[in-house]
């Protein structure tokens, strides 16, 4: 009876083992969830793997006594595939905090897996403002900008320079449909109407069908509410075509990676809205400067934001003095973010973290002096301004 005993002892040791070594505490362990192969590679992908892993060394590669760890996965734009990850990482891998990135629909999904674990997830890549409207969860903080910020500064901006008539092309999935309705929004308070609009599978590689929908409607400007390689092919061939020529592109969420692709021949004068620029200021600039020499690129804003939120998160951590969800996210709400990527950022109570957004045109050839400079600076928006006031916020945690 007693060699019994040990055999289902041992047995149970050796099926706990793979468990207890998911579930070990020698070290705080950070997860990042993006598109490192896809559409939206180039926003963050590979870029904002480097951008964690700067800011963990810049930390000191410890906390609390404990290596930080990054784990890495592509969740291919895939949502079930994305809330699978997460749930693994938590469960079997003792991840405290997930860096979620690009693709709206991925980010819904895998908040849902935050608010169960209660672990904190940064939403960084993905656009869509219900990520701390009707779909916030006390565990969600959504980083760099999103759809609300975006019309506020492009659409209010194209339609005071004369875009009045507007027709999408709205890449299909939530991203698309909630980028559409807050430009169509701003669009229509500042008198101007949208005429209609066609949606377009992620990933389509060819934009000529649904650009000659938009050049048939006779509208002034063709809206572009997509991101990426999208973004770019529908550029593209709105300029083969000779579409750019008789409508006015909105570029709703460009990235200097894509303007980087498409030569400042194609995007020059195209307004945009970004959360961040790396030839700002001189915090800026010496922040695209490692990158830079570890890349062989200029950030993004959103691995700018890969950087600031693990760092923000890593300094949380440390104030605490554990890794509590609970501890940590309350540190994070009332808690100044100053640092390369912003200056007073805010952490509402409804997860959106409230910073300045800008509103930037791109350079002709001619006035870009050195390699990456190509944005010129039309105008600041406060945080209110380009996301709104909290006081209006869908979020069932804020209480009006």
């Amino acid at each position: 009876m007693r060699g019994h005993t040990v055999t289902v002892c041992a047995t149970l040791i050796l099926f706990m083992a793979p468990g207890m070594a998911g579930a070990a505490t020698d070290k705080v362990v950070i997860g990042d969830i993006d598109d490192m192969s896809g559409v939206y590679a180039d926003i963050i992908g590979p870029g904002g793997e480097t951008a964690a892993r700067l800011a963990i060394d810049d930390f000191g590669g410890s906390v609390l006594g404990k290596k930080v760890d990054l784990l890495v996965s592509d969740h291919q734009n895939k949502p079930d595939l994305g809330s699978q990850k997460f749930r693994e990482f938590v469960d079997r891998e003792n991840v405290t905090m997930v860096l979620g990135g690009s693709n709206t629909g991925v980010n819904l999904a895998m908040a849902n897996i935050a608010k169960e674990k209660k672990t904190p997830f940064f939403s960084i890549g993905a656009a869509g403002a219900s990520l701390t409207g009707k779909d916030c969860t006390p565990y969600t903080v959504h980083y760099a900008y999103d759809t609300t910020a975006l019309a506020n500064g492009t659409a209010s901006t194209v339609v005071k320079q004369g875009g009045k008539s507007w027709f999408f092309v709205t890449a299909d999935y939530a991203f698309g449909t909630q980028l559409q309705d807050a430009a169509s929004k701003v669009v229509e308070a500042s008198g101007g109407k949208v005429i209609g609009s066609v949606r377009v599978p992620l990933a389509t590689s060819d934009f000529s069908s649904y650009l000659l929908q938009a050049q048939s409607s006779g509208a002034q400007v063709l809206g572009l509410a997509n991101a990426g390689d999208d973004f770019t092919n529908s550029i593209k061939a709105a300029n083969e075509f000779g579409i750019a020529r008789t409508m006015k592109p909105a570029a709703l969420l460009a990235f200097i990676t894509d303007i980087h692709a498409l030569g400042l021949n194609t995007a020059q004068g195209l307004y945009l809205t970004t959360g961040w620029y790396w030839d700002l200021n001189e915090k800026t600039r010496a922040f695209a400067k490692r990158f830079l020499e570890r890349t062989g690129r200029e950030p993004t804003m959103t691995q700018a934001a890969y950087y600031s939120a693990t760092l923000t998160y890593l300094n949380a951590v440390k104030s605490v003095g554990s890794t509590d969800s609970d501890k940590v996210m309350a540190q994070l709400r009332k808690t100044k973010i100053n640092d390369m990527f912003t200056a007073n950022g805010v952490i509402r109570p409804d997860g959106l973290m409230e910073h300045d957004m800008y509103i930037m045109q791109v350079k002709k050839p001619e006035e870009s002096k050195y390699p990456w400079d190509y944005y010129r600076l039309v105008h600041t928006m406060s945080g209110d301004q380009a996301f709104g006031k909290l006081s209006d916020s869908a979020c069932p945690l804020v209480t009006h």
